[in-house]
């Protein structure tokens, strides 16, 4: 039987759950302390044990994203801030190649903010 986080990826449609998927690994395996949970009907990942990042859907845009729990302490151009007071995200287009390099720089400067 599937954990939640599983049926979560499975159910999402092509070309997302690919995209979804892809990032979940690249997330996972960015850091040794990041971990996996399901949080508010949602993968979230930790460092550890504190809220880093999650994947979601745009509800408006329909694309998959990372949302960054402190991303308010980020500085990039890619980011979204929309109508968050903390959190920022970045938009990826499924259909198109996955920006890996402005990922990880993202995911560097979330890093970032827990190693102080």
């Amino acid at each position: 039987m599937l954990n939640a986080i599983d049926s979560w990826f499975l159910q999402k449609e092509e070309p997302g759950k690919s995209c979804l998927l892809f990032l979940r690994k690249h997330i996972l395996r960015s850091d040794n302390n990041i971990t996996e949970a399901w949080k508010y009907g949602m993968p979230f990942y930790l460092y550890k044990g504190k809220m880093f990042c999650y994947l979601w859907t745009h509800k408006t845009h329909l694309k998959p994203y990372i949302g960054f729990g402190d991303g308010n302490r980020i500085h990039h151009a890619a980011l979204l801030q929309e109508k968050r007071a903390r959190m920022k995200i970045f938009l990826i287009d499924a259909g198109a190649d996955i920006p890996v390099k402005t990922i990880d720089i993202l995911l560097k400067k979330a890093l970032a903010l827990y190693l102080h």
